[in-house]
């Protein structure tokens, strides 16, 4: 499949960042949220990222403005359509994603593909709800996306052979590193990161030790170049706790359950950076 220009729905965290890899890889982007406050934002990110970028010479000035070139904001979900390929990269909400895949449908053409950047939502499910369901997948990138090399492409039942290596081809001319998994809740990586996060949280809660100690003990006795509590408040709490929350629905097994103080801490709004405070203070 022969790419130039490709679509991305969401212009937060994952979206401008997803944005930026493409862009700064040659590919045109549509970047489309439901606000323009939100686009604005979204580019203005981007913007200071790829300045960064240039301060630290890991980019010419040249090759920055023809990145921000690239990238299309928009409100407008009509102009997604002719595109081969659009990532939806929108909240982690089961009913959002379905109403976006849906109105997908009736815009883009029959060949197109449709990949979902999502941590712990079923492929499957998510791919049983559109008319494209051999030509839809999972592409969940990792936070920073800019930074990152891993994408985990994920298969539902339904992932024809085509979109995969079409997918997958993407990854790599985006410069990052694919694995191919199979879908079941939380895939991979955040099947064995999350319940280790939500297990550092019942170690701090059964006071062993205090967050700075069991956040280096994991920095230095494992090599983590970030410790599980500072990662958590990192991700956001709300977030960790969710994917438990759908590893506990999903497998119905007690080792999956999330910890009390993680839910009491996101019931007081202590998601982490993104409100100033979770288990450090910011």
């Amino acid at each position: 499949m022969s790419i130039a220009t490709l679509g991305v729905i969401g212009a937060g965290t994952m979206g401008n960042g997803i944005a930026q890899a493409c862009a700064v890889s040659g590919l045109g982007v549509v970047m489309v949220d439901v606000a323009q406050a939100a686009v604005d934002k979204g580019l203005a990110t981007v913007a200071t990222s790829l300045e960064r970028l240039v301060r630290k010479d890991k980019l010419a000035p040249a090759e920055r403005d023809a990145a921000l070139a690239r990238i299309r904001g928009t409100t407008s979900y009509d102009d997604l359509k002719g595109l081969p390929l659009v990532i939806e990269a929108a909240t982690e909400n089961v009913g959002l994603k379905l109403k976006i895949l849906q109105q997908l449908d009736g815009l883009l053409g029959p060949d197109a593909i449709v990949a979902t950047n999502t941590s712990s939502i079923s492929i499957t499910q998510l791919a049983a709800a559109t008319k494209r369901a051999d030509r839809f997948i999972g592409m969940h990138f990792f936070n920073p996306v800019p930074v990152m090399a891993l994408v985990e492409i994920i298969r539902g039942l339904q992932t024809s052979d085509a979109t995969h290596e079409a997918v997958r081809d993407l990854a790599v001319r985006l410069g990052k590193s694919p694995i191919t998994v199979k879908n079941a809740p939380g895939f991979v990586v955040n099947r064995i990161l999350v319940p280790m996060i939500n297990e550092a949280f019942f170690v701090l809660a059964e006071g062993l030790a205090s967050a700075d100690e069991i956040d280096a003990g994991m920095r230095l006795g494992c090599n983590h170049p970030i410790g599980p509590l500072a990662l958590a408040d990192l991700v956001g709490l709300d977030v960790v706790l969710a994917v438990m929350n759908v590893y506990f629905d999903e497998f119905n097994d007690s080792k999956y359950r999330p910890c009390p103080l993680l839910k009491e801490m996101v019931a007081a709004g202590w998601l982490g950076r993104k409100t100033g405070r979770g288990v450090y203070t910011y």
